[in-house]
């Protein structure tokens, strides 16, 4: 089982979340064909591929924009639990966890709550990734005093 984990540009924490069990092989980028659909300007249609290799995980870049595992950029790399890979310089984080059935390590894994007011990481398979310092627009009425 592989689980990845997008985070939160600003603060590293889960907003989104895919559990795969039983693919051996898991695409990432904006083409809708993915398993993974990541909307953002810096993101390939198929920018990223993790493929199992036994009992282990490579990942293995395929965009333009590179693929950066700890902060450097790879060709391909075998993963670890826990790792991060980024996609392009200043794109999307997502932080890849390896386990069976929920544990790591052969101890149950707990899933992190967000603080009030923080989204729910939800479970679609695709992600409108906002550009950097722009937000999205929530319905709210302002009061003038």
């Amino acid at each position: 089982m592989i689980t990845l984990n997008l985070l939160h540009p600003l603060q590293s924490i889960p907003i989104q979340s895919w559990t795969f069990e039983e693919e051996s092989l898991i695409r990432i980028g904006r083409a809708t064909d993915n398993n993974v659909i990541l909307y953002s300007a810096v993101v390939s249609r198929y920018h990223v591929e993790l493929r199992r290799q036994g009992s282990n995980w490579e990942v293995i870049n395929l965009g333009a924009n590179g693929t950066y595992l700890e902060g450097k950029r790879i060709t391909e790399a075998p993963i670890k639990d826990g790792v991060m890979i980024r996609l392009a310089r200043s794109g999307p984080q997502i932080q890849i966890h390896l386990g069976t059935n929920g544990t790591k390590d052969g101890q149950k894994m707990t899933s992190q709550k967000p603080a009030l007011g923080e989204p729910k990481p939800e479970k679609s398979r695709d992600t409108l990734i906002y550009p950097k310092g722009e937000q999205q627009k929530e319905d709210s009425t302002q009061i003038d005093d």
